[in-house]
């Protein structure tokens, strides 16, 4: 039997310890590590998801959440299918961070990219600081996909990259995928409007 193989590249933004790295982890390989390491640089991980007749290859970058590598993380985006913006429920500052991160990516990245928010530490609910319709309210002015996760607890992971699959190959939504094709090239997508500011 003939399979699409769908190529897309995901990049992860946040500040500094929302979990950007343990969000990876639990996509990849179901694992939850309690006391991880900041994020030197950049580093990736590659994952399959097989859905209906389509193999959808992530290619996933993990970057360093400090002010002094936001030139290099930047450069990883120009040519990103998708990038999740990822923020701490329990800390404003990291959502304003996330404004902050995608004010500065707009100008970057290609019309057709997907943007993804996740609330991350869904599991310390009890101490969330961002009202849910306020960040749904921002998703939805900067035409992002929305979703709380929690790596710890395994909630809401594989559903933002699910989403993302489903927002760049929309057929695997109605299992219409061709099988005659062997691949599918992401690189260029129909134009959208400009994606706006905060």
């Amino acid at each position: 039997m003939w399979h699409n193989n769908v190529n897309v590249k995901v990049v992860l933004l946040g500040d500094s310890g929302v979990g950007k790295s343990s969000v990876l982890l639990r996509f990849v390989d179901n694992y939850f590590k309690q006391d991880s390491s900041p994020t030197i640089g950049i580093s990736s991980l590659k994952k399959t998801l097989h859905v209906n007749d389509t193999h959808i290859h992530f290619d996933i970058w993990d970057t360093a959440g400090q002010e002094r590598y936001r030139s290099l993380t930047s450069m990883y985006c120009r040519d990103a299918n998708a990038v999740i913006l990822v923020y701490d429920i329990t800390s404003r500052n990291s959502f304003n961070g996330l404004k902050a991160w995608y004010c500065g990516l707009k100008e970057i990245i290609k019309n057709s990219t997907i943007i993804a928010i996740a609330g991350n530490k869904e599991d310390l609910v009890e101490r969330e600081e961002i009202p849910i319709d306020e960040a749904k309210e921002y998703a939805n002015f900067i035409g992002a996909i929305y979703a709380k996760t929690s790596a710890k607890s395994n909630v809401g992971v594989e559903k933002i990259f699910m989403d993302i699959a489903k927002g760049l190959c929309p057929d695997i939504n109605n299992n219409l995928v061709s099988p005659a094709k062997s691949s599918i090239s992401l690189k260029k997508k129909p134009h959208k409007a400009k994606k706006r500011c905060c």
